[in-house]
């Protein structure tokens, strides 16, 4: 498969945008943990491709609190089954609403057809989540309304929260941990 990329500049980050001919693969902030690491082929830079030109129009939309609707882009996140599924419950959370890793896992099972589902492999699904920002990992939460772990950088966390209308008063940032 033959990838291509953009950049766009945000208000939080320069944002790096990568697509096949239809699809958008990934959505990267710069300097963010896992940075293209989903993808095991390089790209060569291409923004007058119609799916990133799409990309971009939708984080400028984002970022002027227009609330984008998901729908708009084409996206083909890579990753397994299980991962998938996790992204596919992300893109459901609405704007200015947060869900935590165990109602996550508990949707996940659900979807998948198990028993239970732990809040941990969650977690992973979500900080490997290759489209950030649209697909909304952002808008999870420990279950205490501990603003643990994100891949930007918690600081970017709270600022996406904000733009989308989330109180974030009620959440808190934990002083130690694993997933800061």
């Amino acid at each position: 498969m033959e990838y291509f990329s953009a950049y766009h500049d945000s208000p939080i980050s320069r944002i790096l945008l990568v697509a096949n001919e239809v699809s958008l693969v990934g959505l990267w902030l710069e300097g963010q943990k896992y940075f293209c690491g989903t993808l095991d082929s390089k790209f060569g830079p291409k923004p007058e491709l119609p799916i990133l030109k799409r990309a971009r129009e939708w984080l400028d939309a984002y970022f002027a609190r227009q609330r984008p609707p998901i729908s708009h882009l084409k996206l083909a996140p890579i990753g397994s089954e299980f991962r998938q599924t996790v992204w596919e419950i992300l893109c459901e959370i609405p704007y200015g609403e947060y869900m935590t890793y165990g109602e996550i896992a508990r949707e996940t099972a659900t979807r998948m057809n198990k028993k239970s589902m732990s809040s941990q492999a969650v977690g992973g699904a979500v900080g490997h989540n290759p489209i950030s920002i649209i697909i909304p990992c952002h808008r999870v939460v420990g279950s205490n309304n501990s603003l643990t772990g994100y891949a930007g950088g918690l600081a970017t966390k709270i600022k996406l929260l904000e733009l989308e209308g989330v109180d974030v008063s009620r959440l808190f940032v934990p002083q130690k941990g694993t997933a800061l």
